[in-house]
């Protein structure tokens, strides 16, 4: 039994292609029947070099790409690049890995640089905007007294692509955190997604399949848009020493559940922008400070958009079938209830 992964998914080559672009050979591959004493996983590469035609097996530690109970149980990861080998790695989203976002929330580029977006509390952003994607960022945050600006986290994420179509992932507002407790919710087009403990969910879009899996059994999943984006996603809390430890003085009653995220796309742009889209463009250079503790990007102004699930920013080259979506179709016409 063969099943084609990741024909679908390759980046177009660049010229000058830069450091941290994504290799389209690591997925170029056809996944194999397991080895029948092993149950171990098998990957037979096409991707061109070394690993050319080379069946490559998961390693007797990780034996599955998606293993059930994946909090305690690394899944395997394929790579038939140069490396041409198979790795264990928890399915969760790397914080110091390119086109991450995390924390209060730093950055890690398309150009591997590290950086601070501020923000605004209560306010939405563009993270990333091109010719057929754009993702959106509402903050939550608190400014102590006698601070001049505010602590801000990423609590919800509107993902905007083709014609009219609309992907929510949101941490819900929790009081008292619980590990065993789901603070995620999905919603496909202003419809709630059930997401299932050990299976996928699966729709499309008419031009497009969309998938969501869950990476643990509660708060992480991996969401795959065909042909444009994946990204790992998991919403965690403020914990009591975070807080001390950084002095964001947080009231009680709220555990500021956010979210944590790693993002790999497929076929951007040389135009493409955003907070983080912007870092992709092949003559981009980061305006960052380097070598500081917290090297800050600007320029708030040109990202910040009038709701959610709006395109209309400064940034912004989305199009919703040739036009902008305004501020009037808002997160709040899609019912959200979600205390942002």
């Amino acid at each position: 039994m063969l099943m084609v992964v990741g024909g679908a998914w390759a980046a177009p080559e660049k010229k000058g292609k830069k450091k941290g672009a994504l290799d389209p050979a690591s997925t170029h591959y056809v996944v194999l029947d397991p080895d029948e004493k092993t149950g171990q996983e098998r990957f037979f590469c096409l991707a061109r070099g070394k690993c050319r035609y080379n069946t490559i097996q998961c390693p007797a530690e990780c034996p599955q790409r998606k293993p059930r109970r994946a909090r305690l149980n690394k899944g395997c990861f394929a790579d038939c690049s140069s490396r041409c080998e198979t790795t264990c790695k928890y399915r969760k989203p790397n914080c110091n890995g390119y086109g991450s976002v995390c924390y209060d929330p730093r950055f890690v580029g398309g150009d591997g640089v590290m950086f601070y977006f501020h923000g605004i509390k209560g306010a939405d952003f563009a993270l990333v905007s091109d010719a057929n994607l754009q993702i959106n960022a509402h903050l939550i945050g608190t400014r102590p007294q006698g601070r001049a600006r505010d602590f801000t986290w990423v609590q919800a994420l509107a993902v905007l692509f083709d014609s009219n179509t609309t992907l929510l992932i949101a941490a819900n507002r929790v009081s008292l955190w619980d590990d065993r407790v789901d603070a995620l919710s999905l919603r496909w087009n202003g419809r709630d997604i059930p997401i299932p403990t050990d299976a996928e969910w699966t729709d499309y879009d008419g031009e497009r399949e969309v998938v969501v899996e869950r990476t643990e059994e509660v708060n992480s999943v991996k969401v795959v848009v065909a042909g444009l984006v994946e990204m790992d996603v998991r919403v965690t809390p403020i914990g009591e020493e975070e807080n001390r430890t950084h002095g964001y003085r947080l009231a009680a009653g709220d555990a500021f559940a956010h979210l944590e995220m790693q993002f790999r796309f497929r076929g951007l742009t040389e135009e493409v922008d955003g907070i983080l889209g912007q870092t992709y463009r092949p003559d981009y250079v980061s305006p960052v400070k380097k070598g500081v503790a917290m090297p800050m990007m600007g320029g708030e102004e040109r990202f910040r958009l009038p709701s959610l699930f709006s395109t209309r920013c400064t940034a912004c080259r989305f199009r919703y079938g040739g036009r902008l979506r305004g501020a009037g179709e808002s997160a709040a016409a899609e019912g959200l209830d979600w205390g942002m």
